[in-house]
């Protein structure tokens, strides 16, 4: 697979702004754990093959057991999960499927058993970030299998 072209290179403005979103991410609170299993999660929907080996590599580095991580996809199947880690997946899962009926009541009265107003905003923010990051990895083709973590646990 080739890549189209660098976007940072294309559009350095822009792809300053994507990493300043990024940033807020970062700093929400939210930990660190959970956001790589949502980045992971939010991937594999959307197919987006470097940023599974990006996430999967931090998730690592964070100390994410092998075993979480390939049962992921089956989470609903596997007793791994704490019910906050379960609460976010069934959330980034909706809102990254929005076009298969929106969030559901449900889902979001559910979200609030785990998550304050507030997290559950920057929950919010962290799913439609990495929807985001897969959109431009896919769209513009980024090779997998390079990316080198440089988080630590």
């Amino acid at each position: 697979m080739q890549p189209r072209l660098e976007y940072y290179k294309a559009a350095p403005e822009v792809m300053r702004g994507m990493l300043a979103l990024q940033k807020v991410v970062n700093e929400t609170g939210l930990e660190p754990i959970l956001q790589e299993l949502i980045k992971i999660r939010v991937s594999q929907i959307n197919g987006c093959a470097f940023c599974i080996d990006m996430h999967t590599k931090d998730a690592r580095a964070l100390g994410e057991t092998e075993q979480r991580i390939y049962a992921l996809n089956a989470w609903r199947e596997t007793p791994f999960f704490t019910d906050r880690e379960r609460v976010a997946l069934e959330w980034a899962e909706s809102l990254t499927r929005i076009t298969e009926g929106h969030v559901p009541e449900a889902v979001y009265q559910h979200a609030l058993t785990q998550f304050s107003e507030a997290d559950l905003v920057k929950l919010t923010l962290a799913v439609v970030t990495i929807n985001s990051w897969n959109r431009i990895a896919i769209a513009f083709r980024t090779v997998p299998g390079s990316y080198e973590s440089a988080k630590k646990s």
